[in-house]
């Protein structure tokens, strides 16, 4: 990766955006607060260049995923001071602007000459901007993520298996394009035996208590036709939350998860299927690009053992967006010398140094420069996913909005409770009853 950096960004560029950073404002220790997870030691591990630079020493507060909203949105909602920085999940960007939670950074950026075209549109919308299309900007664009699929490369090579499946479907057995490739793949090895032993078709999402299955349910959603609301009139969300083709997204979701899960997965969220990925339990797994790294490193399913693929298509092609954006905390006493970490953070050098570490750079220097989709073995995979991106609420009233989806959705597919269609209906009223409360409709 060091010959790969020096390629994109050139030794005189590097030197340059190195030695950018006169007149920083100084304090003593900065405090940036995350979730606990492989690219946070990734940001540890760069943030040694801040300290070297300006002196300044960085604390981390990292925290479960299942705890990182309730953990640091009630540090918010208190005007808690414990952080100076927040990489703060994409959803919460409508709330925290408009509660007063961030800095706007509008001013920053045009006195530094940091451009938000320089970043991935997807990531500025999805990350920076709230109201959403507008230009005000509270966070930089830190951490590009989206769901997408590891499969068992090594299985789906095996010349027996690949007979197998061409005499029985009449195509070649291969990263699915569709989700009906995928379904006959996971329904081609359930309960198959593979060197011994029994394995599954696919891990997918299924987590009740934070967000898991609505993670997980939305890239099928998303790709048979569901939308969150009328494009002609905000918040009008009848006959397009719950419309047919919407109720027949989430009948395929029920319908993996009945036929091609592996025992015991009605509460998956990214900890559970990367194991059941890495214990060698299944062919596929749903996943945050985040785990690639992981799983490439891993030494029993890693290396030529894995393939990437994003989100299959059908009638659309989308996936889930993750990933969140880098924010001041207004409650900092430390803001200037806070906003001179984003001025750090967003140099090139420093953006391509984040990719080989383990980050997800949402730069386009970074991840349009030459050779990058060859860089890593994921890389082309992450690219293709983040060009079809597609996100959740980001209202103020966000997490009523995903408890209400996490109920709805999890009493259907998981606990086989109502129909799709009463599922979605009584979803729409859900929502509406909490922009209702708004004032918004």
């Amino acid at each position: 990766m060091q010959k790969t950096s020096k390629a994109l960004f050139g030794l005189a560029t590097a030197f340059v955006m190195s030695s950018a950073l006169p007149n920083l404002a100084k304090a003593d220790e900065l405090t940036l607060c995350w979730a606990a997870w492989d690219p946070a030691n990734a940001l540890v591990e760069l943030s040694k260049d801040f300290t070297a630079k300006t002196g300044t020493q960085m604390k981390f507060e990292f925290v479960p995923w299942t705890s990182y909203a309730d953990r640091f949105l009630n540090e918010l909602n208190s005007h808690g001071k414990l952080c100076d920085l927040i990489i703060g999940d994409s959803q919460w960007i409508g709330g925290s602007a408009e509660n007063g939670h961030y800095v706007k950074l509008n001013d920053f950026f045009d006195k530094e000459g940091i451009k938000m075209d320089d970043f991935v549109p997807a990531t500025v919308v999805g990350y920076s901007e709230w109201p959403k299309n507008t230009p005000n900007y509270w966070a930089l664009p830190a951490m590009g993520d989206v769901v997408g699929w590891t499969y068992r490369k090594d299985w789906f090579e095996k010349p027996e298996l690949q007979k197998e499946f061409k005499e029985k479907y009449g195509h070649d057995l291969a990263a699915p394009k569709t989700y009906d490739e995928l379904k006959q793949i996971a329904e081609f090895f359930q309960k198959r035996e593979i060197d011994g032993k029994t394995v599954y078709g696919a891990s997918i999402y299924t987590e009740r208590g934070s967000e898991g299955i609505t993670m997980g349910v939305t890239n099928v959603l998303y790709d048979w036709g569901f939308q969150y609301e009328n494009p002609k009139k905000p918040y009008d969300m009848e006959g397009f939350v719950n419309s047919a083709d919407a109720v027949k997204g989430l009948e395929f979701y029920k319908s993996l998860y009945d036929c091609c899960t592996p025992p015991g997965s009605s509460n998956v969220y990214m900890v559970e299927s990367a194991d059941a990925f890495k214990s060698g339990q299944v062919a596929m797994q749903m996943n945050f690009a985040f785990t690639w790294p992981g799983l490439y490193k891993d030494e029993k399913v890693g290396g030529d053992r894995i393939g990437f693929f994003p989100n299959p298509a059908e009638k659309a092609h989308f996936a889930q967006l993750g990933g969140q954006g880098i924010s001041v905390v207004s409650y900092s006493d430390k803001r200037d010398a806070a906003l001179q970490y984003i001025k750090w953070f967003a140099q090139p050098d420093v953006q391509a140094k984040w990719w080989e570490l383990g980050g997800f750079s949402c730069l386009n220097s970074v991840v349009n420069a030459p050779g990058f989709a060859k860089s890593q073995p994921y890389a082309q995979a992450f690219l293709d996913s983040m060009a079809i991106v597609k996100d959740f609420w980001a209202e103020p009233s966000y997490a009523s909005l995903l408890q209400a989806m996490q109920k709805r959705v999890h009493n259907y597919v998981v606990a086989g409770n109502g129909t799709a269609k009463e599922a979605l209906d009584g979803l729409v009223k859900d929502w509406s009853d909490v922009f209702k409360d708004d004032g918004k409709i």
